[in-house]
C-alpha cells in the first residue's frame, strides 16, 4: 500500500513538473515570437507600410496583413522580412489598393512601357509578352539576359493598379554561338532595303529571339512581303538551326509561320 502511495505520489509530481516545464518553453516561445515580431516591425518601419500588420507564430512563420499603394512595396515586405533573424517563413496576405485601373487600359499602358525599356541595351532581342486579368499582370516570352528580365519586372511591380504580378519570363542560356546568330540575323534583316524602317522606332522593332541556334521573330510589320522577307533573311544566316516567324502584319489577325 505504502508502495502505491509513493508511486502515484511519484507521477503527480512528474506530472506538475512536465506542466511547469511545458508552459515555461510555452512562455519562452511566446516570448521569442514576439521579439521576432518586434524585429519585423523595425524593418517595416517606413510610410509605405503604415498599413501593414505582423503577426508572428511560434514556430517563426510571419504573418503580413494590411494594405499598400503599389505591388512593388508588397514584393519588397516579403523579401526584408525573409531576412529577419528568427524568421523561418512568410505567409504575404498584403493586399495592393491604390487606384483601379480598367485590364485593357493597364495591359495597353504596360505595353507601351516594356516597348521602351532597356532601349539601347538589346531589348530588339528581347519578346517580352504581357497579359492582364483582374489587375493580376503575367509577363511571359523571353528576354535574353537577366538584366532586361528584371527591368521589365521592375516597371510593372511600381505601375499603379497592378494588383500582383506572375513571372514567367524565360531568360535566354548564356551562349557565345546563339550571341553570334543574334548580331548576325540583326544586320541580315536591318540591312535588307524594304526592312531598315524598322530600325527606326525602338518600340517597333523587329524582334529576334534566339536559343540554342533556333531564331524566332516577333513585332509588327506593314506588309506579307516584309513578313517574307524578314523569314528568308533570318532563315539565311549560316548557323541558325530554324525559324519560327510570329510576326503580325498590321491591321490583320496574327499567323504563325515555321
Amino acid at each position: 500500500m505504502t508502495r502505491t502511495i509513493v508511486s502515484r505520489r511519484t507521477l503527480v509530481l512528474v506530472a506538475v513538473l512536465f506542466a511547469a516545464l511545458l508552459a515555461l518553453s510555452q512562455g519562452a516561445s511566446t516570448a521569442a515570437a514576439q521579439d521576432v515580431a518586434a524585429a519585423v516591425r523595425a524593418k517595416l518601419d517606413k510610410s509605405q507600410y503604415k498599413d501593414v500588420q505582423v503577426s508572428v507564430d511560434a514556430n517563426g512563420i510571419a504573418t503580413l496583413t494590411g494594405t499598400v499603394s503599389l505591388y512593388e512595396f508588397k514584393a519588397d515586405a516579403d523579401k526584408a522580412v525573409h531576412k529577419v533573424k528568427g524568421v523561418t517563413a512568410v505567409r504575404n496576405d498584403i493586399e495592393v489598393g491604390g487606384p483601379s485601373v480598367p485590364d485593357s487600359k493597364l495591359q495597353q499602358s504596360l505595353g507601351e512601357k516594356l516597348a521602351y525599356d532597356r532601349v539601347g541595351y538589346g531589348n530588339v532581342f528581347d519578346a517580352i509578352s504581357v497579359q492582364v486579368q483582374n489587375g493580376v499582370v503575367t509577363l511571359g516570352g523571353h528576354a535574353h539576359d537577366y538584366p532586361n528580365r528584371d527591368s521589365a519586372l521592375g516597371l510593372v511591380s511600381t505601375t499603379p493598379g497592378v494588383k500582383d504580378v506572375i513571372d514567367q519570363i524565360s531568360v535566354d542560356p548564356v551562349s557565345p554561338m546563339d550571341w553570334q546568330i543574334r548580331m548576325a540575323v540583326a544586320r541580315a534583316v536591318y540591312s535588307y532595303p524594304t526592312l531598315n524602317k524598322y530600325a527606326i522606332d525602338p518600340a517597333m522593332p523587329i524582334r529576334i529571339s534566339v536559343q540554342n541556334g533556333n531564331v524566332a521573330l516577333y513585332g509588327v510589320v506593314d506588309s506579307e512581303a516584309d513578313k517574307d522577307a524578314a523569314f528568308l533573311r533570318a532563315n539565311g544566316v549560316p548557323g541558325v538551326f530554324s525559324v519560327k516567324n510570329y510576326l503580325q502584319v498590321a491591321n490583320q489577325p496574327g499567323e504563325r509561320k515555321q
